[in-house]
């Protein structure tokens, strides 16, 4: 909070978004591994002690949401459960949605569960975040990307009772991990980038969806990119009500940082791709490249690109970050200027 107070703390928040390699600490397959929620809290705990770092996430899966209004998830050998068939096939079927009632849907009291677990086991020694996905952007697993874009184009009165529902629902699941013990909320929105649509069709839409949910979320909000761009509309996101941004592999972080300082903090932007093949030296200079770009001043949590560090990244290459994130974020940041 100090660092997103924008003012520099004894050192830079790092943040391992370590979820699915809690099945690997546990010897489980991945869905053994979220079946009960003691797993996921002992998986948690272990891999923070193991890989210190600022926090245990009490984040499932994206595709837990859509399981919540009774769709399908796919469960994978290597990586995160993801979300079936769309189930609305048609869009008729959307003004008769009911919001799922969170306290009773087994897979969202799944989620609270272990944010309840890890708070017991964690205290307040590290944030634990939890997570949802915008209103805006959850149709694309709910119905498709193509019949998504034919409806906000073609029925907007439908498109505007998809998002109303979704709304509440977005909120309601907020703050309820916030009830269960979360520190804060991470609120994935990738369509937001103008990398999905043109920047004034984000404005009138993704924008003020985000503005209504987030002023209704009882807690530290971080609008997560997903590993989109954000930099051409960082200015937006920056009036959102959101504490802080999640920052693309892709973009230039110190680019981001200076367009959002005083306004908004930046979390990034370490690219989890890349980081399956890093040697020690890749890993130490990466950390040591972002820390510089965005470090100075804080406003800066070091973390992934994206949220998640794909299962097939070594723990050592783990290891190496939490290592060099040590050795190379203690404030003041003097080498900064002299490695920039």
């Amino acid at each position: 909070m100090t660092a997103l107070s924008f003012r520099e703390p004894d050192r830079v928040p790092l943040i391992l978004g370590l979820t699915v390699h809690g099945a690997q600490e546990l010897g489980l397959t991945i869905k053994e591994y979220f079946s009960r929620p003691a797993n996921v809290a002992e998986a948690q705990v272990c891999m923070r002690r193991k890989y210190p770092h600022d926090a245990v996430t009490g984040f499932l899966y994206a595709a837990v949401e859509v399981e919540a209004w009774g769709g399908q998830v796919v469960f994978w050998e290597d990586g995160p459960p993801n979300s079936g068939e769309p189930f609305i096939t048609n869009p008729d079927r959307i003004v008769s949605l009911e919001v799922p009632r969170v306290m009773e849907t087994p897979c969202l009291r799944k989620g609270l569960q272990v944010i309840q677990l890890l708070k017991e086991r964690i205290g307040e020694e590290a944030v634990i975040p939890g997570a949802v996905t915008s209103p805006f952007s959850l149709p694309v697993m709910q119905m498709g990307f193509e019949k998504y874009l034919e409806l906000i184009q073609e029925r907007p009165n439908v498109f505007e009772r998809l998002v109303r529902v979704n709304e509440e629902f977005c909120v309601s699941w907020a703050n309820a991990q916030l009830e269960a013990g979360a520190d804060a909320i991470s609120y994935s929105d990738p369509l937001a980038s103008p990398e999905f649509f043109p920047r004034e069709m984000y404005r009138s839409t993704g924008f003020e969806i985000a503005r209504r949910c987030i002023s209704r979320i009882k807690g530290a909000v971080l609008y997560n990119m997903a590993s989109a761009r954000c930099l051409p509309i960082a200015a937006e996101l920056s009036l959102t009500g959101a504490s802080c941004l999640g920052v693309s592999a892709q973009e230039d972080l110190g680019k981001v940082k200076g367009e959002c300082a005083g306004r908004i903090g930046v979390a990034g932007n370490l690219n989890g791709l890349e980081m399956r093949r890093w040697s020690q030296e890749q890993a130490e200079l990466a950390v040591k490249t972002c820390i510089s770009a965005a470090g100075p001043g804080g406003g800066f949590i070091l973390t992934d690109n994206h949220g998640e560090i794909p299962w097939q990244v070594p723990f050592r290459v783990v290891s190496w970050i939490s290592e060099a994130a040590r050795k190379w974020g203690a404030y003041p940041l003097e080498w900064a200027s002299e490695h920039g």
